[in-house]
């Protein structure tokens, strides 16, 4: 039988990823474009739908040419969570769409969690809290401050889903993105109208809902003519990146814990039931599978800690690195490991964006604790990495009640350290491992949910089959004695720092 291709497209915020996989799972051809970021004020962040789509069809435009069209199997999506991309009646595009990195919802977030109760009230509608950058508070605030705009929506997708739109016609999400939204029954896996009457929504702006897997629709000939693909090839759903991106590294059953370092930071559990929310600290979401869950916890300024210290005070290894012509994060780590677990006392607190998880609380602010007159760069850039790990071990302690952990799958740009895998090694005393494809993202989960979606695989968990470990790394039991008090100490920051928060929040700072 000939060789049978999936394709997956991401559509992230810096760009749209192209795909092109074989059934065995490897990676055929690749393609990310680029397009631009708007900053229209101080904390919106937004992007024209258009130049998704533009940077979609260049790059299937680069990579269909690489095996033949009737070899083509199906076609599925990934995309950022959260954004708000409003359609008038024409399924037009009204204004930007409001993205998931945008903070000008907060007063929306808190109205409606008021309205419900506070947020134990809140919890019974949906699992979940309605944070700043859900999609729920965009579609309020556009009520709030757009009513022209708002008038005109007859229905909204985020943004994987625009895409598909444009590909097959159809208007849906999927529900791992409703999940999302902040106004979704995640036990019930449908939308909860209740809330959405408390909000005084009409239900008819709601799209219709249905897994990951199931059929979309299919290539359009209009898309066919523009993009390349073949008219008529099924489209399945896909999902939100937070929960597919997981699901590309192979994460489709309970006791193993993703830990994405990025520029922000995840840690995802596959659930095989239900769980509620305990206090509303995590994400709990519908996976990419019917009777399948997703416990996660963000951490906002993970690998974007790391790059702010790159950036400001690693000057003079940044020169080294292009004179030397290394990377500078190899000198980085060079540094952070003259230093010794636990940084000589110097701990960091990696709260540069504010705080979702464990800590949901924008007042959050970064700390530096311990400098003394004996700290070394080597001691603070260790400090650094290590506040990440300890910001993402806190996440994965809460996720152990539902199901003890049994190993670490790592990916993002931090898992390319290896000194990053043995901090999380050991920090987490867990083995930690690599995975195949893992670089590929939210892309290659695409792949996977498309091959169950036509039949190549008959459920996500024969489909993440095709993935191997790549690297291991076991915990060091002589480092994790200057980790043991070092975290301990590290859990008593934020309590004790909240009041100063809030203070200078109130003072502008």
């Amino acid at each position: 039988m000939a060789n049978r291709y999936l394709i997956g497209l991401y559509i992230g915020t810096s760009g749209a990823k192209c795909i092109l996989v074989d059934e065995r799972g490897a990676v055929a051809a690749s393609s990310t474009q680029e397009y631009p970021l708007l900053t229209p004020r101080a904390g919106w962040c937004e992007q024209r739908p258009s130049d998704w789509w533009g940077a979609v069809v260049r790059g299937l435009k680069a990579i269909l040419p690489k095996v033949p069209g009737d070899s083509i199997a199906a076609l599925s999506f990934s995309g950022q969570m959260h954004g708000l991309v409003a359609l008038d009646k024409d399924r037009n595009v009204i204004r930007p769409a409001i993205l998931w990195c945008d903070s000008r919802t907060q007063r929306q977030c808190d109205r409606i969690t008021e309205q419900a109760g506070g947020l134990s009230g809140l919890l019974t509608y949906t699992n979940n809290q309605m944070l700043a950058g859900y999609t729920g508070g965009k579609i309020l605030w556009l009520r709030d401050e757009e009513p022209e705009n708002f008038e005109r929506m007859r229905t909204f997708v985020c943004p994987k889903d625009y895409i598909r739109l444009k590909v097959t016609g159809e208007v849906m999400l999927d529900m791992s993105d409703a999940s999302g939204t902040g106004f979704f029954d995640t036990k019930a896996r449908r939308w909860s109208d209740a809330l959405i009457a408390l909000a005084g929504l009409s239900k008819s702006i709601f799209p219709e809902v249905r897994e990951s897997t199931d059929l979309a629709g299919y290539v359009t000939r209009a898309c066919a003519e523009e993009t390349g693909l073949p008219e008529g090839l099924p489209v399945y759903l896909g999902g939100g990146d937070a929960v597919i991106q997981t699901t590309g590294a192979g994460l489709v059953k309970p006791g193993v814990v993703g830990v994405v370092i990025g520029t922000a930071g995840n840690v995802s559990m596959a659930l095989d039931r239900y769980f509620d929310n305990p206090n509303g600290a995590l994400q709990m979401f519908c996976n990419n599978a019917p009777g399948l869950w997703q416990a996660i916890g963000c951490t906002l300024a993970a690998g974007g800690s790391y790059r702010w210290y790159r950036d400001t005070l690693c000057e003079q290894m940044r020169d080294g690195a292009k004179a030397a012509g290394k990377s500078v994060y190899e000198l980085m780590d060079k540094s952070a490991a003259a230093s010794r677990p636990g940084a000589n006392g110097v701990l960091f607190a990696p709260y540069l964006s504010g705080e979702r998880a464990p800590y949901a609380d924008p007042n959050a602010r970064g700390v530096f604790y311990g400098l003394s007159l004996s700290t070394t760069r080597a001691d603070i850039t260790r400090a650094v990495m290590e506040g990440v790990t300890y910001s993402l071990k806190q996440v994965a302690d809460i996720m152990s009640a539902f199901v003890p952990i049994e190993k670490i799958y790592s990916s993002g740009g931090g898992s390319v350290s290896p000194l990053w895998r043995q901090m999380q090694a050991d920090i987490f005393d867990l083995p930690v491992y690599t995975m195949s494809a893992s670089g590929e993202g939210g892309a290659y989960g695409a792949i996977l949910v498309a091959g169950v979606g036509c039949g190549i695989w008959r459920s996500l968990e024969e489909a993440a089959s095709i993935l191997k470990p790549e690297t291991e790394t076991l915990p060091n039991r002589e480092n994790q004695k200057g980790y043991r008090d070092a975290y301990a100490v590290y859990g008593e920051l934020y309590g004790a720092l909240k009041p100063v928060f809030d203070r200078g929040a109130s003072l502008g700072f």
